[in-house]
């Protein structure tokens, strides 16, 4: 039964890089807090850094229940990043084991060259055709791209018709469900012939080690595995990272000293990059997770078949778990912040998604230290409609 007396979910920002005041007041108040989803079904929201991190960390609670009572995100769940039907199962475990692989720190450290060397050619491109220039659109989303596109073998020609699929697969407003479902089947069908291909010879890349990965399981797994697990590497590698940069940059530029700061001690490069993640003010949805059984949560008891949604940016700016936690400290160390999940559903590409945003601050640093908004802050625009938090665009000059 749906109340009509709870707040609708998620929050209205008050700006592009301020938290909505929901989140303070839940964590002092209520914790365990009933909300409306955008598909009028109600869930349980969670806002303080340890509930989240308990309910995270317990590998009895997935995030694609595919139970009849669960409560919906959207309408509109079909083909999008909630309505993913592959089962959490030994297999799924397994499988997530194998593509864990392929971003090993190792693996990643051997790719940081390459990414620098992307985010320099793209920011002299910029520098070329001059300020104001959006930095979304000139680095933030066509870094990410290309890397994640490189690893999965998809040819240059190929790249532009991603970020359209990509914004369908994190719809929660903006797409209606004929438009998700003729994206979809558009996606779908590119990455089964990609895959196709990639088994009839054999490269270097992602996919192509998946398929001999294969082997571990006795034989071919399922073709819709192969699929969704190459379009969820795509997604969660291109549109989460290419928000991060703007908001990074947006941030840090938003309160001009924080620029200086890291420019007098461009060491600060690896805490100031955590700290962004962990100050975020527009992560997001965040992460949901079907209750299979009952548990305590600050204080209460939820019972098996609930939906809770856990607040990873309302955590993360907990003052219980940290200090100060208002406060956006380029110097915070330790930061155990919960940006990329923990548990056994933790963010496979995390440490890929790193070398990143530490290539893009690192080559701004140097190349254009006098980096500044080339409009005031509070006229940042926020990307609504999608699953992750995001800005429009980050108009700079230098």
């Amino acid at each position: 039964m749906v109340s009509n007396d709870v707040s609708p979910y998620p929050f209205c920002l008050p700006d592009a890089l301020s938290p909505p005041p929901e989140w303070a007041a839940l964590r002092d108040g209520e914790p365990v807090a009933e909300v409306r989803l955008p598909s009028g079904d109600q869930a349980l929201l969670l806002t303080r850094y340890e509930d989240v991190r308990r309910v995270l960390s317990d590998p009895r609670f997935t995030r694609h229940p595919g139970a009849e009572d669960a409560a919906r995100v959207t309408v509109n769940e079909g083909g999008g990043v909630f309505g993913e039907k592959l089962t959490e199962d030994e297999l799924h475990q397994r499988w997530r084991q194998v593509v864990s692989r392929a971003f090993t720190p190792k693996r990643v450290r051997a790719l940081q060259p390459g990414i620098e060397k992307m985010a320099e050619s793209l920011v002299t491109a910029m520098l070329e055709r001059g300020a104001p220039a959006d930095l979304l659109q000139e680095v933030g989303f066509p870094l990410p791209r290309w890397v994640i596109c490189d690893q999965l073998g998809v040819p240059e020609a190929d790249r532009d018709r991603f970020a359209h699929w990509s914004d369908t697969m994190l719809a929660m407003t903006r797409f209606t469900q004929a438009e998700i479902d003729a994206a979809q089947t558009e996606f779908t069908a590119y990455f089964a012939a990609h895959i196709a291909a990639k088994r009839a010879a054999l490269g270097d890349d992602l996919i192509s080690e998946f398929i001999r990965f294969t082997d571990e399981f006795g034989g071919r797994l399922p073709e819709e595995i192969l699929i969704g697990t190459s379009q969820g590497l795509l997604v969660a590698g291109y549109e989460t990272t290419a928000g991060m940069i703007g908001k990074m940059i947006a941030l840090l530029l938003a309160e001009p000293h924080r620029w200086a700061q890291l420019r007098a001690d461009p060491g600060l490069v690896r805490t100031t990059v955590e700290e962004a993640l962990r100050y975020d003010a527009n992560p997001g949805f965040g992460v949901p997770r079907y209750l299979s059984a009952d548990i305590e949560v600050a204080g209460r008891t939820l019972p098996a078949g609930t939906m809770v949604v856990c607040s990873l940016g309302a955590a993360n700016r907990d003052e219980r778990a940290f200090a100060d936690a208002g406060r956006m400290d380029l110097h915070r160390a330790p930061n155990s912040h919960l940006t990329f999940g923990i548990g056994p559903h933790v963010c496979i590409g995390q440490a890929l998604a790193r070398v990143e945003l530490h290539a893009v601050l690192r080559v701004l640093l140097r190349r254009l230290p006098t980096l500044e908004l080339a409009e005031p802050p509070e006229n940042l625009a926020i990307r609504e409609g999608l699953v992750v938090g995001g800005l429009e665009r980050v108009l700079v000059r230098w």
